[in-house]
């Protein structure tokens, strides 16, 4: 076969940092870490300062500039304001000294030994104000910024505002960088431009770095039923959808948040995943052809495939079969067992979410709550699919052709099965022992009936956002078609395609059950015990909050608010505010409803996130410190809930 011919294309786009998701891309320049190899040059001047900036050319020599020549670099330049000298400005030759510090004790303006990080960033009436001015390529402007941790009060981030726009030669505005920052600038009388200003103006955007082969599938509307998807396509999408079966890889051409359920599933399966403005426009030569496709922390490249990357993709296709084929089970206990009785290792009785719920129920974690739950286990829900003839329909389904071979029709018939499902007979005795459980142990309150499998959250397979969730239930009757829906949804179609693509046995996977007291929370969202998305940034957690239940918290349909608490500094960087206008709320009638958001949006104050941080690292301890984790979470009058936690997947 001879090699087809490569076209290779280096998209024109733009990042602001060497990290790779929406909030990160807007950080300032760090005061505390710099790109490999970002010093090793020689400077383009030998000044050590300018006084004032007259042009454009005056900041180049200062500045240092990451990924310098490309059209996603971004130039930056450290200032030092001297209070003590009326307030004279250094433009920092950037590219000569690394930190203010360096500066500063270089031009013997620091004492050697003297306590830098109070003096620079702590102390309110200190003698030197100290930032950086970068210029934003997104927004075409220059933006002033302090480090996240800057304990600069408000008149000092005027003074820095005044200094400044007298001293260069064109307007700069100023970056907020956390939500100190942020609210003590509102009032000032200066000019803004916000993280999200920045983000919205992106044109590329790398949700996960990976590489992959596949035949690209632009999309139009993801929701129309006679759309066919292949594990073998490299999607192109106007918008990230809720849910998604395996794919090669995935292109969405309007932002979305990175913690999404899909996000997290492209890490899961390890393949690439970005966002690229007018992606449906771009790629259209390309439909139906196979290509290469990489994305880089910095750009996105693709060329059509020849021999030599399809070899390749054969070759990964024979590494996947390598994955678990049936996960652990044990049908033998028939126990509802409540949380405070289940642990970890029950995982192949109760299911992956259960059982992590019940070790952090038991390891009594301060100032955290573990919503009151018991789980059904696997043994009846087998037992279920036994009684009703199920077990059969879905091995003979399994050998029909047209469901093996036509996604659209497998899609239909999963669906009828569903339905099925739902019209199920139930045990007499299983229905008693439950709703009496409901009623004593849970009180007969509104509860939240769960999805808990085993075939999830395992080496290299995430499930999330796969299985049902049924919330608010406040009625027997709706509590048993309950446990019928989070049974059936075992068989939804993209859960059935996860397990396919990743040789999940199907007959060997089974679903319990866990219900828990609701809880109608003031806000929601997931928490990762590391920065997701940034290797070299050690000791970090990563927050994504939104108003309301957490439902909505991973559907990637509006940006949530984005934190990332840095341990290392003890500091809390506001990436983006939630862009949610509406928040969903428990209805009286059972079930939830949706209603619109008013007054301050938002999410999290400072105290509300340090209190997550601590509760992260307790959970993470409790699961041997050595794997970090995912967690949702949620907050109501003061008090945490914790309502999973999972391992967090990497590639």
């Amino acid at each position: 076969m001879k090699f087809n011919k490569f076209i290779l294309i280096s998209l024109s786009l733009i990042l602001l940092s060497s990290t790779c998701i929406l909030g990160q891309m807007t950080r300032k320049p760090t005061a505390t870490r710099e790109p490999k190899g970002v010093m090793n040059k020689t400077p383009d001047s030998e000044k050590k300062y300018l006084l004032k900036v007259n042009s454009r050319e005056d900041f180049d020599l200062m500045a240092r500039v990451y990924h310098k020549g490309t059209p996603y670099a971004m130039p930056h330049a450290m200032f030092v304001i001297d209070r003590k000298e009326k307030n004279k400005i250094y433009y920092i030759n950037s590219q000569k000294y690394r930190f203010h510090k360096d500066f500063l004790r270089g031009n013997y303006l620091l004492l050697k030994g003297q306590d830098v990080f109070d003096d620079l960033y702590i102390k309110q009436n200190r003698r030197f104000i100290v930032g950086t001015i970068a210029y934003q390529i997104p927004v075409e402007k220059f933006t002033f910024e302090y480090w996240e941790g800057d304990m600069i009060p408000a008149d000092q981030i005027q003074l820095t505002n005044d200094v400044i726009n007298k001293t260069f030669f064109t307007d700069v505005a100023f970056k907020p960088n956390s939500s100190r920052h942020d609210e003590l600038s509102m009032d000032l009388v200066i000019n803004r431009v916000t993280s999200a200003e920045i983000s919205r103006n992106q044109e590329y955007l790398a949700l996960n770095v990976a590489k992959g082969v596949g035949r690209v599938h632009i999309i139009d509307d993801i929701n129309d039923e006679t759309v066919e998807i292949g594990y073998n396509e490299i999607l192109v999408l106007k918008e990230v959808p809720i849910s998604l079966p395996p794919v090669a890889g995935i292109i969405v051409a309007k932002q979305s948040t990175p913690l999404s359920h899909v996000n997290l599933l492209a890490k899961g399966w390890g393949i690439p995943n970005a966002y690229i403005k007018d992606a449906d426009k771009l790629f259209k030569e390309f439909d139906g052809r196979w290509i290469e496709f990489e994305t880089t922390l910095t750009e996105p490249k693709y060329k059509l495939a020849g021999k030599e990357e399809l070899d390749w993709y054969a070759e990964r296709q024979k590494e996947l079969d390598k994955i678990i084929k049936s996960p652990p089970s044990d049908l033998a206990v028939k126990r509802l067992g409540t949380l405070w009785q289940i642990r970890k290792d029950d995982s192949k009785v109760y299911g992956a979410k259960a059982a992590n719920l019940g070790e952090i129920t038991s390891a009594r974690i301060p100032r955290v709550i573990v919503p009151r739950g018991f789980a059904i286990p696997f043994f009846y829900y087998d037992e279920f699919m036994k009684r009703n003839g199920f077990k059969e329909k879905i091995e003979d389904l399994q050998y029909d052709n047209d469901f093996v071979h036509n996604p659209k029709i497998r899609k239909q018939k999963l669906k009828a099965f569903r339905e099925e499902i739902q019209n199920g007979k139930f045990d007499p005795k299983l229905r008693t022992a439950v709703l009496a459980k409901w009623r004593t142990y849970l009180g007969g309150r509104g509860v939240f009936v769960r999805s808990s499998s085993n075939a999830e959250d395992m080496p290299n397979f995430s499930g999330a956002g796969l299985y049902e969730t049924v919330p608010n239930v406040k009625r027997a009757d709706r509590v048993i078609e309950a446990v019928k829906t989070v049974w059936a949804s075992l068989w939804n179609f993209e859960a059935y395609e996860a397990r396919e693509r990743n040789f999940i046995a199907h007959n060997g996977t089974y679903m319990g059950v866990l219900m828990q007291t609701g809880v109608n929370m003031d806000s929601s969202g997931v928490l990762i015990t590391k920065d997701p998305f940034d290797q070299q940034n050690e000791r970090a957690m990563y927050i994504s909050a939104k108003r309301g239940l957490g439902i909505k918290v991973v559907d990637g349909k509006k940006i949530a608010e984005q934190i990332l608490f840095n341990k290392r500094s003890n500091t809390i960087q506001v990436l983006t505010r939630s862009a949610e206008d509406s928040l969903l709320v428990f209805d009286e009638n059972g079930g939830v409803k949706e209603v619109p958001i008013v007054g301050e949006r938002n999410v999290l104050t400072d105290l509300v996130t340090r209190r997550l941080v601590a509760a992260g690292e307790r959970i993470k301890r409790v699961f041997g410190n050595e794997v970090d984790q995912d967690i949702e979470w949620g907050y109501r009058r003061g008090r945490i809930y914790i309502l999973q936690s999972r391992p967090f997947i990497e590639n």
